[in-house]
């Protein structure tokens, strides 16, 4: 491979690299609870950090991304250079092999950030269930319905008086 192309696949990867910057702490918001002090709170929540990556294998997003990112590269070189030797021997497998790394790098974007928001998620997750084991206030997820309550029903009778009359 030349020099363009060394540098093309650099290029390719310095950008892929710059797409992956999802933040590596809770994006939830979590207070604390009832009766806990803030000194409390920021101890809480280095420990339950650090439970939260260790969850998902120590790995942060951006991590998760850019391992992402630059498998889907790495595969699209492979696979341009292949079909372009198939096409067009060595030549072609120089063009193909540059042409996948874009292609390949395209998609990798896109896988970098799914893997990025997945982790993202799952850390979120561990952090939230954490915090709240601890004793903190944490965000609850639902739905709420506007159905009114139901009415009470009536006191029984006293005793030794003859029932209502049935509604009519």
């Amino acid at each position: 491979m030349n020099a363009h192309y060394r540098l093309s696949a650099l290029s390719a990867l310095v950008i892929l690299g710059g797409c992956a910057t999802l933040p590596t702490a809770p994006s939830v918001m979590v207070l604390p609870g009832t009766g806990k002090g803030f000194d409390q709170f920021r101890v809480d929540d280095g420990n339950c950090r650090y439970f939260a990556s260790q969850q998902i294998g120590g790995v942060t997003a951006e991590q998760a991304a850019s391992e992402s990112g630059l498998k889907s590269a790495a595969v699209g070189t492979a696979l341009g250079a292949a079909a372009g030797a198939a096409i067009g021997g060595g030549r072609g497998a120089a063009i193909g092999a540059g042409t996948g790394l874009a292609v390949g790098g395209l998609a990798g974007a896109g896988a970098a950030e799914s893997a990025g928001y997945g982790q993202q998620e799952r850390y979120d997750m561990s952090y939230v269930q954490c915090m709240y084991a601890q004793g903190h206030r944490v965000p609850v997820w639902g739905r709420f319905t506007e159905a009114a309550p139901a009415a009470p029903s009536p006191p029984p009778p006293p005793p030794g008086t003859a029932p209502p009359p049935p509604p009519r």
